[in-house]
C-alpha cells in the first residue's frame, strides 16, 4: 500500500472547495456521473479507432445506494485508471495553494475538469471517498485510492476484475439526505435525464403474461431501471423526425402540457456548436407563468434553466432545450460567463426564431392568423425588447380589428390612409381594449365609417407607443378618448344650431352638476344622431395613469381628468333642455344626462349608482 499527501500547501483545500467552488451541494452527483460518462465515451472512441480491441459489452453506468452501509456508488465500465493515472489525476492538484488557485482562476471561463475539481465535489457530501478502478490497458492491475477529506490518501492494489471505475462515497452525517432513494431519483431526473450513456438506478419489477385462459401464466422479472434518454431528438437530424416525434419529446419535457404550436430545431457547428429544440407554447395572453422553461445542457449534461444570459428576454417565453459545449461556465457550472460566444449564440437564436415566424407567415397566413392569440404576445414582446428581432418582425406582426380581420402594418396604412388622418397627416389608428365597456363609443365610431383595432394584452400600451415612435406615421387613439368627429380631421364638421348665448347657458348648466374639478365641459356641433353627452378621456393622461397603475406607482390613484362633451345638436339639448323653464326640473335633466354618460363609462359606483337608479325610477 502506498500512502501520500495531495500536493497542496494548505490543509484547507476541502473547506475552500465547498465554500467557493461549489455553491450547491447536490451537484456532486452530476459531476461524478459526468466523469463516468467521459470515461465511457473515451473507451468508445478508443474502440472506434481500433486501439481497444476487446468487446465493449454493456456500458450502462450504475448508481448504487446502500442505506445500511451509508454509501452511494457511481460505477462505470469505461477506460478506468492505472495506479500511475490515479496518482496523477486524483492527487496532483496543480497549484501551490488553494487560495492562490482561486485568485488565479476565478475569472477563467473554461475551468470545468481542470485539476480534477469535478471529482473533488464528492467531498461535499462524503466523510470518505474510495475509488476502485481497473484500466482498459492490457496487463493492468486494479487499484484503490482512498481519502478521508484531508490532504492524506492511500493507494493500493486490489483484485478488481471488471474494467472501469467505482467511486464509493461514504456519506457524511450532515448529508444524510443523499441516502434517501427519492432524493437520488430526483437528482438523477434533474441532471442526468439526457446523458448519452444509459444510467441505471435500481431495478423495476415487470410482469410477463404467457398463454390464455386456464393456461395463462404470469411471471415477474427484474429489469434495469434506466432513468435517462441517451438519444434525445435534438441530437438527430430534422429529416429523421416526424411532427409526432417532436410532440412526444415535448411531453417528455413538460408532461400534461397542451401540444405546442410549432417548434424550431437548432443545429449549427460553425462558428460555434449549438443544437436544441425550442417550442412555441400556447401562451394566450399569459406571460409570467410560461417563463424559464428553457433548459441549458452542455454535451447532454444539464446545467441550468436560468438562460437569461444566453437567450434574449422575449425568447424566455419559449420552452425546450439548448445544448452547447461552447457556452462558457464557471467551475460549478451554475453561472454563465459573458463572452463573444454567448453574444453570437444569442444572435443566432434570435435570427432563427424570426426566420421561422416569417416562413410560417408566408407559407400559410390563415394558419398564422389562427395562432395569433398565442404568438401575438410573444412577437410584440420581441419587438419591444430586441432590436434585431424588431427589424425582421415588422414584416409579420399583425394588427387585428374588431371584425377579427388581420393586417400587416403596411396593409393597415393602406386601409385607413384615405379616411383616418389628423391635421398633421398622421394616420389615426382608433382602438378599443374593452369592446363591451366601450360599446357606445365603438358603435359610434363604426357608424362614422372608421375602422377600429382591438388590443387585448397588457403589452399593447407599450406596443402602440413603440409604433408611434418607430417612424410608422401612426398615432393611436382609444375609441373613448374623443368623440367620433374629433378622432380624425374631416372637411365637413357639423355646426352647432344653438346661438352663442344658448351655448353659454347649456355649458354653465352642465358645469354646475359636474363635481370633478378636473373635468372640462365643452360643447360640440355633432350629428343629431350622436349621443347627447359623451365622457372622453385625454389619450395621453389616460395612458400615463394606466401605465403607472401597472407599474404600481402612486399616479394610479391620481384623480381622474376627463372631458364632458355636450352634443349641441342633439334634440334633448337643442330643444328639450332649453325649453324647460323650471330650474329644478332642468337641473334634474342635465344631471341625468351627465350620469347616463358616466354610467356608459363605468364611472358610476356605490352610492352614486344607487342614487342614479332611484332617480331613474322616480323619473319613470
Amino acid at each position: 500500500m502506498h500512502t501520500g499527501t495531495i500536493s497542496v500547501q494548505t490543509e484547507n483545500i476541502f473547506p475552500i472547495i465547498k465554500q467557493f467552488l461549489y455553491s450547491d451541494q447536490e451537484i456532486f452527483l452530476r459531476e461524478l456521473i459526468s466523469n463516468a460518462v467521459d470515461a465511457t465515451s473515451k473507451l468508445k472512441v478508443l474502440a472506434s479507432k481500433g486501439e481497444f480491441k476487446n468487446e465493449l459489452g454493456d456500458l450502462t453506468i450504475e448508481i448504487i445506494l446502500d442505506e445500511a452501509a451509508k454509501t452511494l456508488t457511481i460505477r462505470d465500465k469505461g477506460i478506468g485508471l492505472t495506479g500511475e493515472e490515479a496518482e496523477k489525476y486524483l492527487n496532483q492538484v496543480a497549484f501551490s495553494s488553494a487560495a492562490e488557485f482561486l485568485e488565479k482562476y476565478k475569472d477563467e471561463a473554461n475551468i470545468i475538469g481542470h485539476f480534477g475539481l469535478g471529482f473533488y465535489s464528492a467531498f461535499m457530501v462524503s466523510a470518505r471517498v474510495e475509488v476502485k478502478s481497473l484500466s482498459w490497458k492490457e496487463g493492468a492491475t486494479g487499484v484503490t485510492w482512498a481519502c478521508n477529506g484531508d490532504p492524506t490518501y492511500t493507494l493500493e492494489e486490489n483484485d478488481k476484475s471488471e474494467r472501469g471505475t467505482d467511486v464509493i462515497l461514504h456519506i457524511s452525517d450532515d448529508a444524510a439526505e443523499f441516502l434517501e432513494k427519492s432524493r437520488i431519483e430526483k437528482l438523477l431526473k434533474t441532471y442526468c435525464k439526457f446523458l448519452p450513456i444509459p444510467i441505471q438506478f435500481g431495478t423495476n419489477t415487470v410482469t410477463n403474461t404467457e398463454g390464455e385462459g386456464d393456461d395463462k401464466v404470469e411471471t415477474t422479472e427484474e429489469v434495469p431501471n434506466i432513468i435517462n434518454n441517451p438519444d434525445p431528438i435534438w441530437r438527430k437530424q430534422p429529416a429523421e423526425l416526424t411532427d409526432e416525434n417532436y410532440k412526444e419529446f415535448y411531453q417528455e419535457l413538460f408532461p400534461y402540457s397542451a401540444d405546442p404550436l410549432f417548434w424550431i430545431h437548432l443545429n449549427i457547428d460553425y462558428p460555434f456548436n449549438l443544437t436544441g429544440v425550442l417550442y412555441f407554447p400556447k401562451l394566450g395572453n399569459s406571460m409570467e407563468v410560461q417563463k424559464n422553461k428553457i433548459q441549458l445542457y452542455s454535451n447532454q449534461v444539464y446545467v441550468t434553466d436560468n438562460v437569461k444570459d444566453i437567450v434574449p428576454e422575449f425568447l424566455t417565453l419559449l420552452h425546450g432545450i439548448i445544448d452547447s459545449p461552447d457556452i462558457p461556465l464557471n467551475v460549478s457550472r451554475s453561472a454563465l460567463q459573458a463572452d463573444s460566444h454567448v453574444k453570437k449564440i444569442t444572435g443566432y437564436i434570435t435570427r432563427k426564431v424570426a426566420d421561422k415566424l416569417h416562413d410560417l407567415f408566408k407559407k400559410d397566413r390563415t394558419e398564422f392568423e389562427q395562432k395569433w392569440k398565442d404568438i401575438g404576445v410573444f412577437i410584440k414582446y420581441g419587438i419591444l425588447s430586441d432590436e434585431k428581432f424588431r427589424e425582421k418582425a415588422d414584416k409579420f406582426v399583425l394588427l387585428k380589428n374588431t371584425e377579427d380581420k388581420f393586417f400587416t402594418l403596411e396593409e393597415y396604412k393602406e386601409k385607413i390612409g384615405e379616411t383616418q388622418k389628423d391635421k398633421h397627416d398622421k394616420l389615426v389608428c382608433i382602438y378599443t381594449n374593452d369592446p363591451e365597456g366601450q360599446h357606445t363609443a365603438l358603435e359610434a365610431a363604426i357608424a362614422k365609417g372608421y375602422d377600429v383595432l382591438h388590443f387585448d394584452t397588457l403589452l399593447d400600451n407599450h406596443f402602440l407607443q413603440h409604433l408611434e415612435y418607430a417612424g410608422q406615421n401612426f398615432t393611436f387613439v382609444r375609441v373613448d378618448s374623443e368623440t367620433p368627429d374629433q378622432l380624425v380631421q374631416k372637411d365637413e364638421t357639423a355646426e352647432a344650431v344653438l346661438s352663442e348665448d344658448d351655448q353659454k347657458s347649456v355649458k354653465e348648466w352642465f358645469e354646475s352638476v359636474v363635481q370633478n374639478k378636473l373635468a372640462h365641459v365643452e360643447l360640440k356641433g355633432m350629428s343629431p344622431n350622436d349621443q347627447p353627452v359623451y365622457i372622453t378621456r385625454p389619450e395621453f393622461m389616460r395612458r400615463m395613469k394606466e401605465m403607472q397603475m401597472i407599474q404600481g406607482s402612486g399616479l394610479g390613484d391620481f384623480p381622474e381628468s376627463y372631458n364632458v362633451v355636450v352634443n349641441a345638436n342633439h334634440p334633448l339639448i337643442a330643444e328639450k333642455i332649453l325649453n324647460v323653464t323650471d330650474t329644478e326640473e332642468r337641473e334634474k335633466l342635465v344631471s341625468h344626462l351627465y350620469d347616463l354618460a358616466r354610467l356608459n363609462q363605468g364611472m358610476l359606483k356605490g352610492k352614486e349608482l344607487t342614487a342614479f337608479i332611484n332617480k331613474s325610477l322616480s323619473l319613470i
